[in-house]
């Protein structure tokens, strides 16, 4: 199971404020099926890979629909194959240390 972070940044919309891409984005991802939480700096999925990058994917191509012209996607991956990875674990794994 893989951890994915990502951002994306819409470029050439006329405006600063990106608070009605994100929550189109968190629309589609809702109604997607994959694990997800959004932060103050971007979206972190958990669940198969091949999901999550589809599902990437089609919200990458949101801003676009909405006028952008340019649209920069960030994307990181925490793919383990040892065993298994999730957001609530790596949280309780750094938490147990402090």
């Amino acid at each position: 199971m893989a951890v994915v972070q990502f951002t994306i940044v819409p470029l050439g919309t006329g405006s600063t404020s990106l608070s009605s891409y994100v929550a189109a984005v968190h629309r589609v991802l809702e109604e997607s099926g994959v694990a997800n939480s959004l932060t103050p700096m971007g979206t972190v999925l958990e669940g198969p890979l091949d999901d999550i990058l589809a599902v990437i994917r089609k919200v990458h191509e949101l801003p676009f629909e909405a006028g952008a012209q340019r649209v920069m996607t960030l994307i990181n991956i925490d793919d383990r194959r040892d065993k298994k990875g999730s957001i609530e674990q790596k949280l309780t794994s750094v938490t147990s240390k402090l």
